[in-house]
């Protein structure tokens, strides 16, 4: 869903002019030396110089403010994080301050922001679902044992592939390639934590749980006047909390009725290959504060939260991937080079061949420098007023660390807008949190978890859709004349959905 502000705007116009006059409290922030930032509008703040890619506007604030800048939107006081000298920081020696995080209202439903690992309070239970991830799940051992899982996953992807090109109504068309990456790493993800596909025809269950998880998708990035004016949050003006709720609730019930099966299952002492839902459902508490199990609530959510951001964030950055090898075919020329001098034609890629592939590994991370699928990360909140770089900034302030902007950012960066895999062979540079001028999927505390099974993926199905294909553009798309407009939901994604055709490399 785009990030539309202008809807916003106007449904705050004609809804609520009256209402925000009477619950609006100004801070008084005399007493503040804040960061430098540009003026805004009583009441609205900046929310009307955002545009519809606000991770792009901001950026363009440091030339006149400086690297960290200070805006409001509504009546939430956000800072932004623009440079990687910031970013180092803040991630280093403020990392614990702002180790909270900002919540919208439409993940309050179902009480889904207690059982969410993403955007939890820091505690506790936050450190218990923190340390299962690291230590049960997404570790290379648990990884290495479920690749036979992902090898299925990627070979029903390039069956679906061939079938719909085959198809008569596909012959010599292109075909909307994120719609299959998406469908089979929802499927990947199913099977790691349910061993069952959830994209099946045969399965009526399995088809409610996808559409509503992508309903869930849709709500969750629509903009929303009770985030911009939390005061306003009670009235639901826009319907969103009512609608989430609604959908929210069948995605639960029916993962529910997945989770009471393998409890039952386990009880009847049915034996079968452990997954990621066994490795919750026999976590034990050992710290005084923790619990002694997690809920089945608890459980539920979790594997809620594995679906959203793993099957969005895995499909865009292969759309981005193969749309840019699309604009630069020496690049795509040089990777496939690479992949067939590895893998070779008589057999399949598989994931053993990723560490051998240095090309295809840059492509990736240029790729990730150039589109980060989340460019605000997951925003932060300073648990308490603390003092960032000289700057006083109040509890509660809302911070988006822009790595759109640091991946851009020219005192680290070489010719920063271009394509250019190249800059990261023999190369140190990686994103895995240490270094701060790269950082696609965060640092500190609060980096995403699932790191090491995503870039798995990622690599994964890149690779195999590569060497099984050919791809090229349609005929009346030249690289030079594709579109790269943007759009801005869960993720940022193309605004028009790549169209690309896919050419049997093999027989």
């Amino acid at each position: 869903m785009e990030w539309e502000w202008n809807y916003v705007v106007w449904s705050i116009i004609i809804i609520v002019p009256t209402t925000l006059i009477i619950v609006f409290f100004k801070r008084n922030s005399s007493s503040y030396k804040l960061p430098p930032g540009p003026p805004g509008f009583p009441i609205f703040g900046n929310m009307f110089d955002l545009g519809t890619l606000p991770y792009q506007t901001i950026a363009e604030f440091k030339q006149k403010y400086g690297p960290v800048v200070w805006f409001k939107i509504g009546s939430v006081e956000t800072m932004s994080i623009l440079s990687a000298k910031t970013a180092t920081e803040f991630f280093k020696n403020h990392d614990f301050t702002f180790a909270e995080r900002k919540i919208i209202d439409t993940m309050l439903v179902h009480d889904y922001n207690l059982g969410s690992l993403a955007i939890a309070r820091y505690g506790t239970y936050w450190r218990v679902l923190r340390r299962i991830c690291t230590v049960e799940m997404f570790v290379n051992k648990r990884i290495n044992e479920t690749v036979d899982i992902r090898r299925k996953c990627v070979d029903d992807m390039t069956h679906w592939i061939e079938k719909e090109v085959n198809s008569v109504e596909m012959k010599g068309s292109g075909i909307e390639v994120t719609r299959f990456v998406f469908l089979s790493t929802f499927n990947m993800l199913g099977n790691l934590m349910f061993s069952r596909d959830l994209v099946h025809p045969g399965s009526k269950k399995a088809s409610e749980f996808f559409n509503a998880m992508m309903r869930i998708m849709v709500l969750s990035s629509t903009p929303n006047i009770s985030d911009i004016f939390p005061r306003l949050r009670t009235f639901d003006l826009q319907g969103l909390k009512k609608k989430m709720h609604r959908e929210m609730g069948i995605a639960l019930d029916i993962a529910s009725t997945f989770v009471k099966e393998r409890m039952k299952e386990r009880e009847d002492g049915e034996e079968k290959k452990k997954d990621f839902l066994d490795v919750l459902l026999e976590f034990e508490g050992s710290g005084k504060d923790e619990p002694a199990k997690l809920s089945e609530h608890q459980i539920t959510i979790f594997t809620l939260e594995m679906f959203l951001a793993g099957s969005e964030t895995t499909s865009s950055s292969v759309e981005w991937t193969l749309t840019e090898l699309l604009r630069h075919p020496e690049a795509m020329a040089r990777v496939k080079a690479e992949i067939f001098q590895i893998v070779g034609q008589n057999k399949k890629f598989e994931e053993s061949d990723i560490d051998n592939l240095p090309y295809m590994q840059a492509v990736v991370k240029e790729v990730l420098r150039l589109h980060p699928p989340l460019p605000f990360l997951v925003p932060r909140r300073a648990m308490h007023d603390t003092n960032f770089m000289g700057y006083d900034i109040p509890e509660d302030t809302q911070v988006f660390v822009n790595v759109w902007a640091i991946g851009r950012d020219p005192e680290y960066w070489d010719d920063p807008l271009d394509f250019k895999p190249e800059r990261f062979l023999n190369s140190k540079t990686d994103f895995k949190g240490q270094c701060y001028e790269f950082l696609p999927f965060g640092a500190g505390r609060r980096m995403c978890v699932g790191l090491p099974l995503g870039n798995r993926m990622l690599h994964f199905v890149l690779g195999s859709l590569l060497h099984e294909f050919d791809w090229e553009l349609p005929s009346n798309v030249t690289p030079k004349s594709m579109d790269m407009k943007e759009r801005m939901g869960m993720t940022v994604r193309k605004f028009n959905p790549l169209t690309a055709v896919p050419i049997k490399t093999f027989g």
